[in-house]
């Protein structure tokens, strides 16, 4: 069996081998034939290979720039969660406690950690916050808020009418001395059997759900605590918060300098932030916070006004100019001093030239009255009357007794610029001056403002979402004769007619009323000329151009309303495709 198995496998090799010689054979000669001897013929159809090659290199060449085009075309940079987004300000922290925030640095805090009960929306209307509805009665003298449902804190608990009730005694009491102690004066509330809060005024009010645009702060955390001491209890350094952001930590980045690092709130009403982190690095002074831009210290900020960004390596940021509801004026002492005299407040409104002061304020919109047209269809707003240089130099010298005037304002924004622009066509006109520009805030304020010590004063005020100039036309708000009590009314005008329409305005819900009240009002301060109005303000906004931040089509009452469109903030990017 072995010897016939042996037998047949070498007759098998021997039969492979002659096969495989064959076959090697036929091989060579095939090369030969087929390859070996047409290399003759090459030079032959050298050119049709050429081109052939140079075609099918063509090809590959068209197919890779496809593909890359149609790539790019079908994906892009997008922005994503995650990274920290960095925002200088200038001021000092004192406390994280809402109801005390007075700072730059202490509202940016605060509108970021604490929910309000009104708020300005997206198109600058006042909306909802965490009021669900806020309804008048027939003459809106009692106003009934609800509270939403589902409310927390960042800890956990319930956000409650009860934390709504606590904070409003809070800012009534006198002795914790709130920043909105005077938004609630006189106005009574109270919780019902519903769990809804009954506002009670002391008189009908159509702007009211404006006025309650304040922070919450909770019960459970400060009911404990004596009012007289609040600012100072722990919750000023670390508090529970309701608003998109929780508090995280501080960090001291310098003796003068804190960067405040806040992390997305996990029971905030609304949805989700993009960034991981938020931090509100504060700094001394606004050269400070060009040079923390200039070195990518920090993302954004809205300190820089448009003339100091020549410092700006403006390459890296994008400049976002945005119009807010506030407007710088002219404001004549006139209770007092030279401009007492009416006929020399019409000549310092006929000499002057407006034209020129505008021009100290780039990129701002003229405004010549405190009601924007944007905010009431008004269809008598009163002309401004042409310049008469001539005209109004002889009343100067038919009126003016040679006294001094104090011209009044404060380094900040376009101010000085435009109040030595107006120092000096004052003295064309025949004035004699006294010009200051004060560096402090609060010094300027507390010496200059609150007592009233200028005879001209160019200063900003805050216009609101909805119109109501009674807190600067009304003779109740007038600076008291020792300036220790002092309200908005920067002329300390008095017009009994005009506090009847400001008052009759404010009470009526019937907006063609409104209007009309309005336009007589106007028409008054036309005719005694207790202010000139400028421009409307800007809000400046550096951020840097791998970042996002509020969108466009944001329309900002307040600098501070910014951050209603916090979810778009964004720090992050990636490559994604594109959705067809």
């Amino acid at each position: 069996m072995k010897k016939t198995l042996r037998k047949s496998g070498q007759k098998f090799i021997r039969k492979f081998s002659r096969v495989s010689l064959k076959v090697g054979e036929e091989g060579k000669e095939h090369l030969k034939r087929n390859f070996f001897g047409k290399l003759r013929n090459f030079a032959d159809i050298r050119l049709l290979i050429l081109e052939w090659g140079l075609l099918v290199l063509a090809l590959i060449m068209l197919a890779s720039t496809q593909a890359f085009w149609f790539g790019e075309s079908y994906a892009g940079d997008a922005f994503v969660g995650g990274g920290t987004y960095i925002e200088g300000t200038v001021g000092k922290v004192s406390s994280l406690n809402p109801l005390f925030a007075t700072t730059n640095s202490e509202k940016v805090l605060s509108r970021l950690m604490f929910e309000t009960l009104t708020t300005v929306d997206y198109s600058g209307n006042i909306g909802m916050g965490l009021a669900k509805s806020i309804a008048p009665s027939e003459k809106g003298k009692v106003w009934t808020l609800e509270l939403k449902e589902g409310l927390k804190w960042s800890d956990g608990e319930e956000l409650s009418v009860d934390d709504v009730m606590f904070t409003i005694g809070l800012i009534k009491n006198s002795a914790v001395n709130s920043v909105y102690t005077a938004t609630l004066a006189g106005v009574k509330a109270e919780k019902n059997e519903e769990g809804k809060i009954i506002f009670t005024l002391p008189a009908a009010y159509a702007d009211f759900p404006s006025t309650l645009n304040i922070p919450i702060v909770p019960k459970h955390e400060l009911e404990k605590t004596d009012p007289r001491t609040l600012i100072e209890d722990d919750f000023s350094n670390a508090p529970i918060t309701s608003g998109a952001f929780s508090f995280n930590a501080i960090q001291s980045a310098s003796k003068e300098e804190r960067v405040f690092y806040l992390t997305p709130n996990p029971n905030y009403r609304k949805r989700g932030v993009m960034v991981t982190n938020f931090a509100v690095h504060t700094y001394n002074t606004v050269d400070d916070v060009i040079q923390a831009l200039n070195t990518n210290e920090i993302t954004a900020t809205a300190e820089i006004s448009g003339k100091k960004a020549d410092g700006l390596k403006i390459g890296q940021f994008y400049r976002k100019n945005s119009s807010i509801n506030s407007g710088v004026f002219i404001f004549f002492n006139t209770s007092s001093g030279v401009f007492k005299n009416r006929n020399l407040r019409l000549a310092v409104r006929q000499g002057i030239d407006l034209e020129k002061l505008r021009e100290k304020a780039p990129e701002t919109s003229e405004l010549d009255y405190p009601i924007l047209r944007t905010s009431l269809e008004l269809s008598n707003y009163p002309e401004i009357s042409v310049q008469d240089f001539d005209s109004a130099k002889a009343m100067v010298q038919e009126n003016y007794d040679n006294t001094p005037i104090r011209v009044a304002t404060i380094n900040s924004g376009y101010f000085s610029e435009v109040a030595e622009e107006l120092n000096g066509q004052l003295q064309a006109l025949g004035f004699k001056t006294d010009f200051s520009v004060s560096e402090e805030a609060q010094e300027f304020i507390t010496n200059i403002v609150s007592r009233r010590n200028y005879d001209i004063l160019v200063y900003e005020i805050e216009l609101g979402a909805d119109p109501d100039p009674l807190a600067y036309y009304h003779s109740s708000q007038v600076a008291s004769s020792d300036g220790l009590s002092a309200g908005l009314n920067l002329a300390n005008y008095r017009n009994a007619l005009v506090d009847d329409l400001l008052i009759g305005a404010r009470e009526t819900l019937d907006a063609s009323l409104r209007i009309a009240k309005y336009e007589k009002f106007l028409k008054y301060l036309a005719e005694d000329v207790p202010t000139i109005g400028l421009y409307q303000t800007n809000l400046t906004y550096f951020y840097n151009k791998n970042t996002r931040a509020f969108g466009d089509n944001v329309r900002l009452v307040t600098a501070l309303d910014r951050f209603s469109d916090i979810s778009n903030y964004a720090v992050m990017k990636e490559l994604k495709n594109k959705t067809p």
